[in-house]
């Protein structure tokens, strides 16, 4: 019985697409469960990239209410429209490995995953006024890697695909807008202008799927000097590593180091 419901969920695909949508990647749950999930997903993300430690772990207790109902649902065999909270989360999680027959991961590995990103919410600073620490960056930095592993494994299991491409698919659905870019009239403009004319080109890639023509990025940050744009920005920045930057067809893509360069610099950015 299980096979047979498993074989009813999973759906084999594809390697993400730079703009892969939550409605491909996670098609076999239901519209509310999914709308949630990615919220959730992005809330965390956002909170924790703003440096607000506190929200960015409250939103992981609700991605953990959020997983822990698609687990449940798939054992039973019925996914629920909503998540909801079970009134003990703790032995709930722990029923789920009586699921004999099912994958263990969906038993064994994320429920206790879950229970331990819960704890932090309820017994730590961020779930209830005088807790035994204050919630600091160490804590949301757990809250964020273990979020992310929880929807990566929610996708490879439910989209039987290998652990890369769930990754992936994770990473096309992380909203990476912020508070300091602005988009007008299918512009996008920073709202810093202190900021140096590479460290706003950095900023506004890390906002965008996929690579970025140099002419419309040059137009976003309104540099001047296409020549000395292309040699004093993206050259030096492809040298050091902080984009990939094709000068045959002017594409340009922010790499792994160009994204940890923007969100180590993000907060003291957005505070000025």
């Amino acid at each position: 019985m299980a096979t047979k419901r498993k074989a009813a969920v999973a759906q084999k695909l594809t390697p993400a697409q730079p703009q892969a949508s939550a409605s491909t990647i996670l098609a076999n749950l239901p519209p509310g469960l999914r709308a949630d999930l990615v919220a959730e997903l992005n809330g965390v993300e956002r909170n924790y990239r703003e440096h607000r430690w506190k929200p960015a772990e409250l939103d992981g207790g609700r991605l953990c209410e959020v997983v822990y109902s698609i687990l449940k649902g798939y054992v039973d065999g019925s996914m629920p429209a909503a998540a909801s909270k079970p009134s003990n989360f703790v032995d709930s999680c722990a029923a789920l490995s009586r699921a004999t027959g099912f994958p263990h991961s969906v038993r064994i590995t994320m429920p206790r995953m879950l229970v331990a990103l819960y704890d932090l919410r309820n017994n730590r600073d961020v779930g209830h006024v005088g807790g035994e620490v204050d919630s600091n960056q160490m804590d949301a930095t757990v809250v964020l890697a273990m979020a992310k592993w929880l929807v990566a494994e929610t996708v490879r299991l439910f989209h039987s695909v290998d652990t890369a491409t769930a990754t992936a698919f994770v990473d096309a659905l992380i909203e990476r807008e912020t508070p300091l870019v602005w988009e007008v009239d299918g512009a996008r403009r920073v709202l810093n202008p202190a900021l140096s004319l590479k460290d706003r080109s950095l900023l506004l890639m890390h906002g965008v799927s996929g690579a970025v023509p140099e002419a419309t990025l040059r137009l976003w940050t309104e540099a001047k000097n296409p020549t000395d744009y292309r040699r004093h920005v993206l050259k030096t920045s492809h040298a050091a590593k902080l984009i990939e930057y094709n000068q045959v067809d002017g594409m340009v893509t922010l790499s792994p180091a160009g994204r940890d360069y923007v969100e180590q610099r993000l907060g003291k950015w957005i505070e000025g």
